[in-house]
């Protein structure tokens, strides 16, 4: 069976406020459908939804995704599991998102600084 990728080499999240599924998808390493899928699993992840039924997703989703992600595909856990796991810890979730986002940040800062000193 093929690894999937760590979330260290996810990409990094666009500065954007909204995101498509096809974006999420690229972003996490994971496929729509999946993110369809898991949108019915964890009740932590509603993407906001327009016209046509159309899922945007904002940053602080992307990164419960990366999470959700990590439980299932790296550290091996169930759908329930992984579901108990976000439900039972929301503290050692909000660290992790802190974490990523912080990490995200400080990207973006560094990406900055180097268009600012050319």
């Amino acid at each position: 069976m093929l690894e999937a990728p760590s979330n260290n080499k996810l990409p990094a999240i666009p500065a954007k406020r909204y995101f498509s599924i096809g974006e999420v998808s690229e972003l996490c390493g994971v496929k729509p459908h999946v993110l369809r899928y898991w949108e019915q699993e964890f009740p932590q992840l509603k993407p906001l939804k327009r016209r046509g039924n159309r899922r945007y997703y904002q940053r602080q989703d992307v990164i419960l995704i990366r999470q959700i992600r990590s439980l299932l595909y790296e550290h091996g856990f169930t759908i329930g599991g992984a579901r108990q796991r976000l439900l039972g810890n929301d503290s050692v979730v909000n660290v992790n998102q802190s974490q990523q986002l912080a990490h995200q940040l400080r990207v973006e800062l560094e990406d900055i600084l180097q268009i600012l000193r050319y």
